[in-house]
C-alpha cells in the first residue's frame, strides 16, 4: 500500500495566496515565482527558505495548511517531508563518523550484532547509506501497524534475505532506509535517531524540524493533501501480481512494491505517524529548519571538510540503474547515489554538479551547495512531484534562485 494522506479538492484548482516573508535585494524574481506556484502551478500550502554565505536571502511562506483551506500556512508550520527526511538520518551517522565513533566502511555487524544473519555479516555500513544492501523490505510483508515497532522492525530486517547479493546493485530502500541506520546510531550512542538529531544538531543549531514530532507541536503541523490512492499499488499500477514477489525480475514495479508495499507507513496526518521515529519517511519540518541544517553544511562547521568529501562521494556506478526509482521507466535512468544523498545528476539542484540533498515524495526538497556557500529548502502540502526532485513548482523555484545577480553565471 502507498502512504495515505488527506484527499483534498486540489486537482485543478489554483489559491489565491498572500505570500509573506522576505527576500534580499536581488532575489525579487523568486518570490514571484513562489508566488506563480499558487496561481498556475495548483500550490495550496508552502514554504521556502535559502541561505548564502550563512544568511537567509530567501524566507517565504504562504497558502493554507489544509484541504479544506480553513488554516493560513505560517512561517513556523510543519509538514511531513517523506524522504526529504533521509537527508537528516544520514547526517546523524556521519556527525557519528566525523567524530571517530563510526566507521562507514565497518560491518554493520560490528555495531549491531544481530544483523550477520542470512549472509549479511561483512556488509558494511557505507552500503546502507548508499541503498546497496539489497534489503528494501523484509521478505514477509509487515502490517501497518508493525512500522511503529522500532524492535520488531529492526529484528525482521537483521534476520532478513537481502533481494540480491549486498554490494553488486543499487535500489532505493524507502522505508527501511530509517530503520537500519537509525539502528547503527542508536546501537552506538544508546539515543534513538530522532533524540540524537534533536540534542545534537537541530537544537544546537536552532533548527526547527522533527524525527519523532512531539505531541505539543501537532497543532503547527499542516496536513498533506494527495489524490487518492486507495487499493495500493495493484489500483496505482494495474496488472501488479498478488503475494510476494520471488525475484526482482517479476514484474517492472516489483521493486516498488517490495520497497513500499512491504513496510507501509500509515497515515502520515494522525497524531501516532507525526509522534513515531520512521526516519526513512516522517521527518515534519519547516524549510527554514532544513535550510538552517543544509547551511551548516554549505558553510562548515558542523562536519570536518574530510567528513563533507564522504557524504557527497558517489557511491553508484557510473550509468547504473536504481532498482527502485528507474523501475516505472522503460529506458532505466541512471540514477547517482552518495552516502545518504541524492547527487545532482539530473540538474534538479541547480547547475553545480557538486550539489547534494535530498527529496521527498510529493515534492519537498533540500539541499547544500558547498561551492555557492548556499542551502535550499522547499516544503509543501499539495502533492506534485516525486523524489527524486523532478517537480515544476521546485524546478522554476530552483531556477529563480540561481537566476539571482549574486549567483547568475555561477556553475
Amino acid at each position: 500500500m502507498l502512504p495515505k494522506a488527506t484527499i483534498g479538492p486540489v486537482r485543478g484548482e489554483n489559491v489565491t495566496a498572500v505570500v509573506q516573508g522576505t527576500c534580499a535585494p536581488g532575489f525579487e524574481n523568486v518570490r514571484a515565482e513562489f508566488a506563480r506556484n499558487f496561481a498556475e502551478r495548483g500550490e495550496v500550502g508552502a514554504s521556502l527558505a535559502v541561505t548564502l554565505d550563512g544568511e537567509f536571502v530567501v524566507d517565504l511562506w504562504g497558502g493554507y495548511a489544509d484541504a479544506a483551506r480553513s488554516r493560513p500556512w505560517e512561517r513556523d508550520s510543519l509538514v511531513n517531508v517523506y524522504s526529504t527526511s533521509k537527508g537528516m538520518t544520514a547526517l546523524c551517522a556521519h556527525l557519528l563518523a566525523d567524530r571517530g565513533e563510526l566507521d562507514l566502511d565497518a560491518p554493520v555487524a560490528r555495531y549491531w550484532p544481530e544483523f550477520a544473519q542470512a549472509g549479511k555479516d561483512d556488509v558494511p555500513v557505507r552500503w546502507l547509506l548508499s541503498h546497496r544492501a539489497g534489503l528494501i523490505a523484509p521478505r514477509t510483508p509487515l502490517t501497518p501497524d508493525d512500522v511503529y515497532d522500532w524492535e520488531k522492525v529492526c529484528a525482521v530486517l537483521a534476520a532478513a534475505e537481502p533481494w540480491w547479493r549486498p554490494g553488486t546493485a543499487q535500489g532505493y530502500h524507502a522505508v527501511s532506509f530509517g530503520f537500519l541506520v537509525g539502528e547503527v546510531v542508536r546501537r552506538i550512542t544508546g539515543t534513538s535517531l530522532g533524540t540524537f538529531l534533536r540534542t545534537e544538531i537541530t537544537e544546537p543549531l536552532g533548527a526547527d524540524l522533527y524525527i519523532g514530532t512531539p505531541e505539543a507541536e501537532h497543532t503547527r503541523c499542516a496536513e498533506l493533501i494527495a489524490p487518492g490512492v486507495g487499493g495500493g499499488l495493484r489500483k496505482v499500477f494495474p496488472g501488479m501480481p498478488e503475494g510476494p514477489f520471488a525475484s526482482l525480475d517479476a514484474h517492472p514495479l516489483a521493486g516498488v512494491a517490495v520497497a513500499m508495499g512491504y513496510l507501509p507507513i500509515g497515515d502520515v496526518n494522525s497524531a501516532r505517524c507525526r509522534t513515531a521515529e520512521i526516519p526513512a519517511a516522517n521527518g515534519n519540518a519547516t524549510a527554514h529548519g532544513l535550510a538552517t541544517v543544509y547551511r551548516a553544511l554549505a558553510t562548515g562547521g558542523l562536519v570536518g571538510s574530510g567528513t563533507l568529501a564522504a557524504m557527497r562521494a558517489q557511491q553508484s556506478r557510473d550509468g547504473e540503474p536504481d532498482l527502485v526509482l528507474s523501475a516505472a521507466a522503460p529506458e532505466r535512468l541512471p540514477f547517482a547515489w552518495a552516502a545518504g544523498y541524492m547527487l545532482n545528476c539530473f540538474g534538479y539542484f541547480g547547475p553545480n554538479p557538486g550539489t547534494f540533498g535530498h527529496g521527498g515524495a510529493g515534492g519537498s526538497l533540500a539541499f547544500a551547495d558547498p561551492e555557492n556557500r548556499l542551502s535550499y529548502a522547499y516544503t509543501m502540502n499539495r502533492f506534485g512531484g516525486s523524489t527524486t526532485g523532478g517537480d515544476t513548482r521546485n524546478l522554476k523555484l530552483v531556477e529563480s534562485v540561481y537566476a539571482a545577480p549574486a549567483l547568475a553565471g555561477q556553475a
